[in-house]
């Protein structure tokens, strides 16, 4: 399967000019970052753990405002009223790394339908909603259980349902496959490119090298606050510096084929592969 190409158009949808953010004990969680996010594009942001992802999505979603700086939306400053921030939050929504950050509500229905219903949809507007939603998700089988009562894998296929029934026009996903067993972390891997070919914006924070490297169209690299690269995938993870300054390592694949590369198996030529059946096709054929 080869990656998805890039969007046809570069419309921007969300822009930080010179964004700095100071927590209160004096940590500077960003430092002067400049950032352009393409309307339907899946965007991974990447670095070692305190490099500034989670405070970058609290700054995209409203909840930090900037001490220094500006974020737009739809070439718009944001509006940190209280009116103006519940208009963004329809538009932006992010899925916590823990879901028991983001449920409160005493059953799954409940939940899913706590933000549709304050939109002042009328009541059979927002339960159709909701009811697409679950289906979609396929949480009809513990809709009616209290949200605490749930596995990990459904706590976070819940906080997504939570979103989208907003209609989203962009998701922030901090970490989504973070303490899922594997099973769980695929469905959520699926679910995330259902929402990317629907052409909803995606913005992935991970540790992922692997997934990062199949589904990005762009990687941002973060380190101390700041963004020290950004490109295509195929660039992100050629770049020997950059890798080593964020604690990242090659993807599997790519390691592979640079090894077999280097041994005259393979043709440096080639285009970089993405997925295991690409590699092993190539080697199948023999290409040197």
């Amino acid at each position: 399967m080869q990656k998805n190409d890039r969007k046809d158009h570069n419309e921007i949808i969300l822009e930080l000019e010179n964004v700095c953010y100071t927590y209160e004990d004096g940590t500077e969680a960003l430092k002067g970052v400049n950032l352009k996010v393409v309307r339907g594009e899946k965007l991974a942001i990447m670095g070692a753990n305190g490099s500034g992802k989670s405070t970058l999505f609290l700054t995209l979603n409203g909840i930090h405002k900037p001490n220094k700086g500006m974020v737009l939306y739809n070439h718009i400053p944001v509006d940190y009223s209280r009116k103006g921030l519940l208009a963004l939050r329809k538009k932006i929504g992010i899925v916590f790394q823990d879901p028991d950050n983001q449920l409160f509500s005493a059953s799954v229905t409940q939940e899913i339908s706590f933000g549709v219903l304050n939109l002042g949809l009328s009541f059979e507007e927002a339960r159709e909603r909701v009811e697409k939603i679950i289906e979609e998700l396929n949480i009809t089988s513990f809709r009616d259980k209290p949200t605490h009562f749930l596995s990990g894998g459904q706590k976070k296929r819940v906080s997504i349902a939570d979103i989208l029934v907003m209609n989203p026009e962009m998701i922030l996903f901090d970490e989504p496959a973070a303490a899922l067993d594997p099973k769980h972390a695929r469905m959520i891997d699926e679910i995330i490119d259902q929402l990317s070919e629907k052409g909803i914006t995606v913005i992935l924070s991970t540790h992922d090298v692997n997934r990062a490297f199949l589904w990005a169209d762009r990687i941002v690299l973060m380190d101390e606050g700041s963004i020290v690269s950004e490109g295509t995938p195929d660039e992100i993870f050629t770049d020997e510096a950059a890798l080593a300054q964020t604690n990242l390592e090659k993807p599997t694949v790519l390691k592979i084929f640079e090894s077999l590369c280097k041994s005259g198996v393979l043709d440096r030529t080639l285009p970089v592969p993405h997925t295991a059946n690409e590699l092993e096709q190539y080697i199948r054929e023999g290409t040197v």
